[in-house]
């Protein structure tokens, strides 16, 4: 390569990276200023470094949209700062594509007015209008739980962490707690500052001014007394699953709804979100977000269902170790699960693929379920064998799913890729609950099988973030609005 090629090359990169960083303060005003939560066809770009922006935009072409350049969301970014809006999620790349079928005359700001019209005209939401989130429980969950909460505050409106709820396990107890949000060995750094107010029991992230209330009894905490109002008590521990044992968060005062991060008892309702978080009704006082492995599978299902009619299934889920498992071989009252997790595959129950039923009742009686656990920290991988009411093939299932993933309904749900080198790790981090890799699909007539990976921690604390919003009547409106691509074989 010569010395001018190279140079051209350079040159170019740097012009894209000091773009990127033009667009970054616009992403931030318009997210800390007004609410708005903007995205490339689904993916978030608030709180991004310019690299990240720059490989947002890269990551267009390779999920099968027409190409979106720096310069194209500079101007809609620019256009939105001018018309001022209102709390919503914008997807620039759809604003973007629509402003370039509008043709190269068009009025950006009038254009966009249009596009923008029910959300414009929408009366504003009450001053200060937002829930109070307490975490009752701090394991893996529960702070990844309030990492995305933390990085959600925005301009304060909508979901609010006030405090979190454990019990005390040494004097610097609540050093150590800080510590643990701050450093995570499988998903990194906390992207900011944490700090701690050990007079008052306090940690400060990012600004979060998160109480630590020790306790050892759910029913007996005065919220209140912290300014804690209606608050949703999210319970991470697993420690109750029914009604009766949740039922005591709601005697503490200060205590509105309570929401399970477990797969709960009947009656309870276990909500998958994009599948039944319609169901939620405001009586609801107490409900389940189901298990993460629920969660990956089911929206997979939902579609392939509605696509090709599903007559029966085995759901086989190779899931990474959990603190329910023994470091090394010790006594369990579970059977397999006593042996070292690291040294082990073990074989295990699930209760994810008659958990389905719950979310999905068409699925009752037809899915049996298994599961091995294998020495990772992090992602898992469902198995999904299918018999089919109709036939299929491998391209057109895969075809199907990569649209689905764009443009579906259960595009929050469903990613899809295709690639030969992805292995668990690449996964880490996604916001999707479940990710089909389509260069695995199997496809004979009925039968089929396909491969879903799902961050078993990161995805499924998003789908809980989805179902917490939804109960607050805090999920952002999505714009532009358009007619959504049915889920159904085409």
């Amino acid at each position: 390569m010569s010395t001018s090629a190279y140079e051209d090359h350079r040159s170019a990169w740097v012009s894209r990276e000091e773009l990127a960083e033009r667009l970054i303060p616009l992403i931030g005003r318009l997210y800390r200023d007004y609410g708005v939560v903007t995205s490339v066809h689904g993916h978030r770009i608030i709180n991004l470094s310019a690299m990240g922006v720059i490989e947002a935009h890269e990551r267009v072409l390779q999920l099968g949209h027409q190409e979106l350049s720096l310069e194209q969301s500079r101007t809609v970014l620019e256009a939105l700062l001018a018309i001022e809006p209102g709390p919503a999620s914008l997807d620039i790349a759809r604003l973007a594509a629509a402003l370039d079928a509008a043709g190269p005359d068009v009025d950006v700001e009038a254009h966009l007015r249009g596009q923008l019209a029910e959300l414009l005209t929408a009366e504003p939401a009450p001053s200060g209008n937002s829930t109070d989130v307490v975490l009752y429980g701090f394991g893996r969950i529960g702070r990844l739980l309030a990492r995305i909460l933390i990085t959600h505050a925005g301009n304060g409106h909508g979901l609010r962490l006030r405090a979190v709820v454990v019990r005390r396990g040494a004097k610097n107890d609540l050093v150590k707690r800080a510590s643990l949000l701050e450093r995570d060995s499988v998903h990194g750094l906390f992207p900011g500052i944490v700090t701690v107010d050990e007079e008052h029991d306090v940690i400060i992230a990012n600004g979060t001014r998160i109480q630590v209330i020790y306790a050892n009894d759910p029913a007996a905490i005065d919220y209140t007394a912290y300014g804690i109002n209606d608050a949703v008590v999210v319970d991470n521990t697993g420690r109750w699953r029914d009604e009766e044992g949740l039922g005591q968060h709601l005697k503490s005062k200060g205590v509105a709804r309570v929401l399970l991060t477990a797969p709960g008892k009947s009656p309870l309702k276990n909500i998958v979100y994009g599948i039944n978080h319609k169901d939620i009704e405001p009586t609801d006082k107490i409900l389940s977000a189901a298990s993460c492995t629920t969660n990956a599978i089911t929206p997979v299902l939902k579609a392939i269902d509605e696509a090709y009619g599903v007559e029966r299934g085995h759901v086989e889920t190779v899931h990474s170790f959990t603190n329910d498992q023994n470091l090394t071989d010790n006594f369990h009252t579970g059977d397999r699960r006593g042996r070292s997790a690291v040294l082990n595959m073990v074989i295990t129950e699930t209760g994810a693929a008659t958990a389905v039923a719950k979310a999905l009742p068409e699925f009752a009686g037809k899915l049996t379920g298994s599961s091995i656990r294998v020495p990772t920290p992090n992602v898992s991988l469902a198995i999904l064998n299918l018999t089919l009411t109709n036939p299929a093939t491998k391209d057109e299932v895969n075809d199907y799913l990569r649209r689905a993933s764009l443009h579906s309904k259960l595009r929050q749900q469903i990613d899809y890729v295709e690639s030969p080198e992805v292995v668990s790790t690449d996964f880490v981090g996604s916001h999707r609950a479940g990710i089909v890799d389509g260069l695995a699909t199997i496809v004979n007539d009925v039968n089929m099988v396909l491969y879903v990976w799902y961050d078993n921690e990161y995805g499924y604390s998003y789908q809980v973030i989805r179902v917490l919003e939804h109960m607050a009547g805090a999920h952002p409106a999505v714009f532009p609005k358009r007619e959504e691509v049915r889920l159904a074989k085409v």
